[in-house]
C-alpha cells in the first residue's frame, strides 16, 4: 500500500479520539488542540468510532481498548476492513493491556501509547510529547492490514493445539520444543556469529513476520532491541515464543548466549553484552541517560563491537522512527560485518532504516519478506 500524505502535505491533521472516559476525551482533545495543527473529533465507544471514521474521515485515530458496546479490538477490525486508517492504541501498563495491544498491532494498528497510572488529568502530561510525536508519525505511516503472511504460514505449518486466551485476544499456536536442551550447540558456538535486530514503530508486527521464518536450527543467537515499556516485553517475548520454532525469552537477567534462541531486550532498561569465563552473556542495565530510546539499539551494537570482530556480526534494522542504532550498525558494516535495512516498500515508518542507509551502513536494502531468506543464506554459507 502506498504511503499516506506526509505531514508537510497536511495543513491540518484530523484526529478522532476514541475513549469511553469523558475526562480522557477532553484531556486528549485539549492536548491536540494546543498544538495548533490538529482538528479533533470524539467518539465514546467502538460503535461511534466506526461511524465517525466514515463520516469524519480522520487522518489518525487514538483508540482505547476497554469500552462499552464495542471494544477497541473489535472496532479496529471493522475499521481496517472498511476504511483503513492509521491507529495509535492508548492502552494500560498491565499484562492484559499488553496482550490486547499486541493483538491490535497484529490487526494493523501503527503504534501505541501506554496510559500512565493514577488520575488521567494529572498524569497524561507524562506522555504528552510521546503521544503527539506518535500521532504525527502515524499520519504518514504505511498501513499494513491483515495478518502477517509469514506468521500465517508458520502457524498453519504446525498442527498443534491452540492456546485459548482468557483475555479475549485471538489464540496463538502453542509452541512445542523442537529439540532437547542436550541437542543445542555449545555456548562457544555463539561466538561464530550473532544476529542483532533494531526496531521501533511497527516492530511487533514486523518481528511476528521475520522471526517465525527462522528455523529451529538457526545457528546464531538473536538479540532484539525493540523500543517498548517494561511491562510489555515479557508478554511480547511469550507471544513470540508461541509463534516461533526458535525459543524466545526476555533478557531480564544475565544469561549465557546460545544459538537457536531469541533474546528480547527488557523494556525500561538497555541490553548489553559481556564476556564471563570465556562465554558471551546478555544482560539488562539501567537506561543510559544519553540515549533517547530504550532498549537502545545503539548500545547493543556498540557492546557487540567491543567484544566481537565486526565480521562475525549480522545486523538488521527494521521499521521505526528516529536514528537509534544507525551509527553502531554502520560501524559493523565498515568493519566487515553484514547489515540489512528494511526497505521503504514494507517499513511502517521508514526512519531507522533510512538513517542507516544515509550513513552508508546498509549492505542490503530488502523488503521484510526477503530478510529471513537472506539471513539463512548468510548463516549457511
Amino acid at each position: 500500500m502506498p504511503l499516506r500524505r506526509t505531514p508537510e502535505d497536511m495543513a491540518v491533521i484530523k484526529v478522532l479520539v476514541v475513549d469511553d472516559s469523558a475526562l480522557m476525551r477532553r484531556q486528549l482533545t485539549q492536548l491536540f488542540q494546543a498544538e495548533g495543527d490538529f482538528e479533533v473529533r470524539q467518539a465514546r465507544n467502538g460503535v461511534e468510532a466506526v461511524a465517525e471514521n466514515l463520516a469524519f474521515e480522520p487522518d489518525v485515530l487514538t483508540l482505547d481498548i476497554n469500552m462499552p458496546e464495542m471494544d477497541g479490538i473489535t472496532a479496529l477490525s471493522l475499521i481496517m476492513s472498511g476504511r483503513p486508517v492509521p491507529v495509535v492504541m492508548v492502552s494500560s501498563l498491565t499484562e492484559k493491556g499488553a496482550l490486547a495491544t499486541f493483538e491490535a498491532l497484529n490487526l494493523g494498528a501503527v503504534d501505541y501509547v501506554a496510559k500512565p497510572g493514577g488520575t488521567i488529568s494529572l498524569s497524561l502530561e507524562q506522555v504528552r510529547q510521546e503521544l503527539i510525536q506518535k500521532v504525527r508519525v502515524a499520519a504518514s505511516a504505511r498501513l499494513q492490514t491483515g495478518r502477517p503472511r509469514l506468521q500465517q504460514e508458520a502457524a498453519s505449518s504446525r498442527a498443534r493445539p491452540r492456546a485459548v486466551a482468557q483475555s479475549g485476544v485471538s489464540a496463538l499456536p502453542r509452541r512445542e520444543p523442537s529439540r532437547s536442551a542436550a541437542a543445542l550447540p555449545s555456548p562457544q558456538a555463539a561466538q561464530e556469529g550473532l544476529l542483532l535486530i533494531g526496531v521501533s514503530t511497527g516492530g511487533p508486527r514486523a518481528l511476528e513476520t521475520l522471526l517465525p521464518a527462522l528455523p529451529a536450527d538457526f545457528p546464531w543467537p538473536v538479540l532484539v532491541a525493540q523500543h517498548m515499556p517494561a511491562s510489555f516485553t515479557g508478554p511480547f517475548a511469550a507471544r513470540l515464543n508461541r509463534l516461533c520454532a526458535l525459543e524466545v525469552l526476555e533478557a531480564n537477567r544475565s544469561t549465557v548466549l546460545l544459538p537457536g534462541r531469541v533474546y528480547i531486550g527488557r523494556g525500561g532498561a538497555d541490553m548489553v553484552l559481556s564476556r564471563r569465563a570465556g562465554q558471551l552473556h546478555v544482560m539488562p542495565r539501567p537506561e543510559a541517560a544519553e540515549m533517547l530510546w530504550h532498549p537502545s539499539v545503539e548500545l547493543l551494537g556498540r557492546s557487540a563491537l567491543a567484544l566481537l570482530p565486526a565480521a562475525s556480526l549480522n545486523a538488521v534494522m527494521l521499521t521505526g522512527m528516529g536514528h537509534d542504532g544507525a551509527d553502531a550498525f554502520a560501524a559493523i558494516r565498515q568493519g566487515g560485518g553484514r547489515t540489512i535495512a528494511e526497505s521503504s516498500e514494507t517499513a511502517v515508518v521508514f526512519g531507522m532504516p533510512a538513517e542507516l542507509i544515509a550513513r552508508g551502513g546498509a549492505g542490503l536494502v530488502l523488503p521484510l519478506e526477503r530478510i529471513a531468506p537472506q539471513l539463512l543464506l548468510w548463516a549457511r554459507c
